[in-house]
């Protein structure tokens, strides 16, 4: 874990120390076979992260899944023409991970024509617009395995897509059991033969995190008192890292999200 971290804190991005670690934790321990898809890898932070684990624990390459092209609505401001792909290649070569990861300079709808493999874990942090985000969800989550993981960066930034894909599509479908936030990260536990006895947990948090969605329509930036109504109500939604034994207890259904 720790080498893992070490190497990703080198590589420009906008993962957060709490938000890579509990990433890293998620590709270890996710209980489910197949692959590692990461939607969205900008320069390379969270894919040398998740390739680190991969390496270490056998898990076979991950799929990293990017045009590394810009500007796009809700990417970081990449001057029109300009590309990602050369920092992100030089961020696996720096880690010496090249190997241990399937590159695919394609937009994530063009790889999903041709996906066959089932997933163990499935990271969105492509385009954050609702459209975009539901499209990521809707062509890979055929492929979750049982037990897998489904998490969302950026569901707790101002952005639309995460957060209301997260709320319709996992906090309110009974085939996911075990939920919550590590920081602005949503995630959710593929679980389709038993994820209803994991209702109640699933329905307090979309009591609070649904109140969200209305203020994030459209991505639009917040400002004033939209921006102060936003942070209050995001106040309330509980997104503090969490231990691996208390992540295991969510996944048991013996602790609250």
């Amino acid at each position: 874990m720790e080498r893992a971290l070490q190497l990703s804190r080198g590589v420009p991005g906008f993962l957060g120390d709490s938000e890579a670690r509990f990433l890293a934790m998620l590709a270890a321990c996710a209980p489910a076979g197949g692959a590692i898809v990461e939607i969205g890898s900008y320069k390379g932070k969270s894919t040398v992260l998740l390739a680190s684990v991969a390496a270490h624990y056998g898990l076979g390459p991950v799929v990293a899944v990017d045009p590394h092209t810009g500007p796009s609505i809700t990417d970081p401001k990449l001057a029109p023409g300009e590309s990602s792909f050369e920092e992100f290649t030089a961020a696996l070569r720096s880690a010496k991970l090249q190997e241990h990861v399937e590159v695919h300079r394609a937009f994530s709808r063009e790889v999903a024509k041709g996906w066959n493999r089932p997933i163990r874990l499935l990271w969105i942090d492509g385009d954050h617009t609702y459209q975009g985000t539901k499209e990521d969800f809707a062509l890979f989550s055929p492929f979750l395995s049982h037990g897998a993981i489904v998490a969302m960066h950026d569901a707790l930034h101002a952005y639309e897509g995460p957060i209301r894909v997260f709320v319709e599509e996992i906090l309110r479908s009974d085939r996911f059991g075990g939920v919550g936030f590590v920081q602005s990260v949503a995630w959710g536990q593929f679980r389709p033969d038993d994820g209803a006895k994991f209702r109640d947990q699933r329905e307090r948090l979309a009591r609070r995190a649904s109140r969200l969605v209305p203020l994030v329509k459209n991505s639009r930036p917040l400002g004033g008192l939209a921006k102060l109504r936003y942070k209050l109500t995001r106040s309330r939604v509980p997104r503090a890292a969490i231990s691996a034994e208390e992540w295991l207890s969510l996944l048991s259904g013996k602790m609250d999200g």
